[in-house]
């Protein structure tokens, strides 16, 4: 009898480290994070007159409202809040940001260019428009493109105009890791000597997307002619692998717009870095 309680008893123990084990490898959704968005549009004319030009601001922005964990808020918050307006406003709340940024737009807006608009008018006799070189405008909307496990993926496009033949527009990308509370670089995705390497991926890449076959031939299309076509420190990463994000004029020209280059886990895994949240996601 003591040795059937001892067998059920070595039985019970070995489970339960079974499934302790289990649990502990089991991968989790790092803060239980929840987001809400704060929209702004609001139109202001030079000298406050509707007869004037005007600059049109656009705002949405995506930030974090709950989480397990109050300092992944602050943190996120930070990083986000910085990557939508700029350094200056990082430690302020959504709330205060959003307010502030647009009100100092438009105050930029009417001190720099109402003393031009008033020359124009004098000097411009031939009935010409000039509405159109004074109206001004500024987009910027975020969200959260990925969140698995212990990565986040925050994406900020911006869209402006001020003056010119043509407006900006740029996309760039935050790969966070929730567990180190910061942005992960390539030294942290890659290891070893892998910026040659993983280059040659990219313009193979490219090579067979445009179904060529050698570099010259990309670059008589015009890839490589504003910028080296190299990693870059704007990508992103899902569950597939990692893309390489070229704004206009990075490597190419305005006219032939952004880039993006993707390479599967499966390609680049001699590479990869043994980074938790990268191996996870494979």
């Amino acid at each position: 009898m003591q040795k059937q309680y001892v067998s059920l008893l070595t039985i019970i123990l070995s489970a339960s480290l079974f499934l302790f084990s289990c649990g502990s490898k089991m991968k989790k959704t790092v803060g239980d994070l929840e987001f809400d968005s704060l929209q702004i549009n609001e139109t202001a004319h030079l000298f406050a007159e509707a007869s004037k030009p005007a600059c049109n601001i656009v705002i949405n922005f995506s930030y974090p409202t709950h989480s397990t964990d109050e300092l992944l808020i602050d943190t996120l918050n930070y990083y986000f809040i910085k990557a939508c307006f700029g350094e200056k406003y990082s430690l302020k709340t959504p709330q205060e940001v959003t307010t502030q940024y647009v009100d100092n737009y438009i105050k930029n807006y009417r001190t720099d260019l109402e003393p031009l608009y008033l020359q124009d008018e004098k000097d411009i006799v031939d009935g010409s428009d000039i509405a159109s070189w004074y109206s001004y405008y500024e987009n910027i909307e975020s969200n959260v493109q990925f969140y698995d496990k212990g990565l986040l993926v925050y994406r900020v496009q911006t869209n402006e105009y001020t003056g010119g033949a043509h407006g900006n527009y740029a996309t760039n990308y935050l790969n966070i890791d929730l567990a180190l509370m910061r942005p992960l670089t390539l030294d942290d995705v890659f290891v070893g000597d892998y910026q040659e390497n993983i280059t040659n991926m990219i313009w193979s890449q490219l090579m067979a997307e445009h179904k060529v076959k050698t570099r010259e031939e990309l670059e008589e299309m015009g890839y490589g002619s504003t910028g080296e076509i190299a990693p870059i420190e704007n990508f992103y990463l899902n569950n597939k692998g990692i893309t390489f994000y070229y704004n206009v004029y990075d490597i190419t020209p305005y006219a032939m717009g952004p880039v993006s280059v993707s390479l599967p886990y499966a390609m680049i895994e001699h590479w990869l870095n043994n980074n938790p949240v990268v191996q996870a996601l494979k």
